[in-house]
């Protein structure tokens, strides 16, 4: 059984260069100099989390963040029975916050754009599979046919001028699949805010950089290998923007012999089977890099790459196969560097 706050820890660790220096502030430090990074580590959405911000305002900017994350956490976890969705869960209708409602209508629009591949009404599925709370199991196909009737984007009842959402019956949603690209994407807000030189923040398999690295040079970001844990697949060189990775090795479980990852394919209730080991998105926008890492893994490489080709101006990928193969989007093609051969996938 692999614990999903095991997946995090090793995440927030390839974030190759440039953390060092993170590193050395002990979690929950605050250093007023600039020259010096200035980080936090915590726990929140079910992940361990670090955020790392220079200049002389970053001390601010991190405890900032730290609530920011925080706050969010607790409107948009479904293990608190406390949290708005849960709240909306529980009695299928609600007026929205503001965040709650972005979230809506981002998740609403990538699951139009994917087909159906990323949908925030798989989560009665995610309890059934056991991916909720740990416990476990593999669903009869009786069950699983019941619950899929309840699946589906199409079935809510969105007014995004009242921020009133409604559930079709017997649905509930979960934002995890997008929740923490829009967290980051919010701690980026608040870096600007506060006028800080360079930062970065890693919450799980999210990384989210803030222009370049003190020293002028690009953030380098390890994508791990999907087969080994302690491997790194390639590194990415990047700047202002979010790297977000999908794989099946993140959350899983054994049983028969059988492995099962918690990337669910809406349309058939179980596991995604495509083919795929990790997709890597790259993209400013951390929420759409978020949905779409789950989105193209569900679709697969041949699909996850037409899908690309028609919107190659909002994101880059790195696709790691189930065989080891890799393939790697034009746009990212310079700056992504592996001691294996890979494919760079051109626009046409």
């Amino acid at each position: 059984m692999k614990h999903r706050w095991i997946a995090g820890a090793l995440a927030a660790c390839l974030l190759l260069a440039g953390c060092g220096e993170a590193q050395e502030a002990s979690a929950g430090s605050a250093q007023a100099d600039a020259a010096q990074a200035v980080s936090k580590e915590l726990f929140a959405m079910d992940t361990y989390m670090t955020v790392t911000a220079y200049g002389e305002n970053g001390a601010q900017a991190v405890d900032a963040a730290q609530e920011e994350i925080e706050r969010l956490d607790a409107l948009l976890s479904t293990g608190s029975s406390d949290s708005e969705v849960s709240a909306l869960n529980a009695a299928g209708t609600a007026q929205l916050s503001d965040d709650s409602a972005a979230l809506v209508s981002r998740a609403l629009a990538i699951s139009e754009s994917t087909g159906g591949a990323f949908d925030i009404t798989v989560y009665p599925l995610m309890q059934a599979w056991g991916f909720a709370d740990d416990a476990y199991r593999v669903p009869p196909d009786s069950e699983l046919a019941a619950l899929l009737a309840r699946v589906g984007s199409g079935q809510l009842d969105w007014d995004e001028d009242s921020g009133t959402l409604t559930l079709g019956e017997g649905q509930a949603i979960d934002f995890g699949g997008i929740a923490k690209g829009y967290t980051s994407g919010r701690i980026m807000a608040l870096f600007d805010e506060y006028s800080v030189e360079s930062g970065m923040v890693s919450l799980g398999g999210n990384v989210h950089v803030y222009g370049a690295k003190p020293d002028g040079s690009r953030w380098r970001v390890g994508i791990q290998d999907p087969a080994d844990s302690g491997e790194i697949a390639g590194v990415l060189e990047v700047t202002d923007c979010a790297v977000i990775t999908s794989g099946g090795y993140e959350r899983c479980f054994e049983q028969d012999g059988t492995t099962y990852h918690h990337i669910l394919d809406p349309s058939t209730g179980r596991p995604a089977d495509s083919g795929l080991a990790s997709v890597t998105i790259v993209s400013a926008d951390g929420t759409l890099a978020d949905g779409l890492s789950t989105a193209l893994f569900v679709m697969g490489a041949a699909q996850a790459v037409e899908y690309w080709r028609q919107h190659a101006d909002e994101f880059d990928a790195v696709l790691i196969a189930d065989d080891g193969t890799i393939l790697v989007t034009a746009g990212i093609a310079d700056v992504f560097s592996s001691d294996r051969p890979f494919e760079t996938v051109a626009q046409t």
